[in-house]
């Protein structure tokens, strides 16, 4: 054994160290393992209670367990791998590692933020499947509406809390953020005037997801898929998607097809000068037949008028409504009601007048043939 107290000092001093290092070195180690076990047996026990949740018949539970799994997890690997980096921080001293602290306060409070804006998400397409499911009416633009306020008053919380934890004065961003406004709001007016005009359609609501809208001042016709807060989706009729800034609809008139109680039939139909004595009569029973047909809104302006003294033809119009608003069933009905008029004007002996025109010849026709001339008396009035 060596007697030197100089080289025992340095051997007990190196044992103490390696038995210091080993120390937090195997705290480390069972840290991370744990949070590492626990994050396995957390996500296991997430899908199981997801997977029970919507066996069950209540409706939060699963939107609840569905919208926590995700942040939870991530939850426990930034709370137990930051405690990890502190007692590395203790022993090695790095001042790097002296922001460990704040980023899991911001870690928490982000991971809650992520959870109620998941909850928020998954609870809107909760309501809409189940008001789907039972049949029940629904606003799909009002929910989107109340979804994005949600979001959004989520995201600016979190924001303002998260920079009053790294140590900005939150007065002073909101001064700054109302000088900057005014600045930010010359330079992004298009931006702004799109955001409340798309404001404007939520809250006025002259149409919604789903609806057939149309514009007679611009070339834009088709169906909302979505409505955003710059801009809103239309499918058109040859299934192209049509993006139309939500400014755009401040400045033009809309039409909302979707919204019309009924669909009008408006024809008008004539008759030879021949059938003038049989127009009473077919004027009647065209009437009568509209009013008794099942798809004919009888409750709504119903008209059958003789009309025009037209060059060709006696003309009468017909003004009514069907009950249907589909735009394809119209058809259908439409096409039954002309189909009908038809078999009445026949059924009467008269016909559907066409262009006619009539030639008034004063004198005969001289007609040469063979080098002969021959007067061939023409009655003074032709008609071609």
């Amino acid at each position: 054994m060596n007697d030197n107290p100089i080289i025992t000092a340095t051997l007990n001093f190196v044992d103490g160290w390696r038995g210091v290092a080993t120390s937090w070195v195997v705290q480390v180690f069972i840290i991370v393992f744990s949070t590492l076990l626990i994050h396995f047996v957390l996500r296991r026990i997430l899908n199981r209670l997801h997977e029970k949740a919507v066996d069950s018949k209540a409706y939060w539970d699963d939107v609840v367990v569905l919208a926590l799994r995700k942040p939870l997890a991530f939850l426990v690997l930034i709370v137990g791998m930051s405690f990890a980096l502190d007692i590395v921080r203790g022993q090695a001293g790095m001042a790097l590692l002296s922001v460990v602290g704040p980023l899991r306060v911001v870690g928490v409070i982000a991971m809650l933020a992520w959870f109620l804006v998941r909850l928020i998400n998954e609870g809107k397409l909760g309501i809409i499947a189940k008001c789907e499911e039972e049949g029940e009416p629904y606003d799909r633009t009002t929910m989107d509406a109340i979804a994005k306020l949600l979001r959004m008053s989520v995201t600016i919380t979190a924001t303002l809390v998260i920079s009053q934890t790294l140590g900005f004065s939150v007065s002073g961003i909101l001064a700054f953020g109302g000088i900057g406004g005014i600045a930010i709001g010359f330079a992004a007016k298009d931006l702004l005037a799109n955001f409340f005009g798309g404001l404007m359609v939520y809250l006025d609501r002259p149409f919604a997801v789903g609806d057939w809208i149309r514009s007679p001042d611009r070339e834009i016709e088709g169906t909302v898929e979505q409505i955003g807060w710059r801009q809103t989706r239309i499918r058109t009729f040859d299934m192209r998607p049509l993006y139309v800034p939500n400014a755009t609809f401040a400045n033009i008139a809309v039409e909302n097809p979707s919204r019309m109680f009924n669909r009008r039939i408006y024809e008008t139909i004539g008759i030879r000068y021949d059938d003038a004595n049989k127009m009473a009569a077919i004027l009647h029973d065209v009437e009568q037949m509209l009013r008794t047909h099942p798809e004919i809104d009888t409750t709504r302006t119903l008209m059958v008028n003789f009309n025009t003294f037209a060059p060709s033809s006696l003309d009468f119009f017909v003004y009514t409504f069907t009950k249907t608003t589909s735009w394809t069933y119209y058809h259908k009905v439409k096409q039954d009601v002309l189909l009908k008029i038809l078999e009445i004007i026949e059924s009467h002996g008269a016909e559907v007048a066409f262009p006619t025109s009539t030639i008034h010849v004063p004198e005969g026709v001289n007609l040469q043939q063979d080098g002969n001339e021959e007067e061939v008396p023409m009655p003074k009035q032709a008609v071609r």
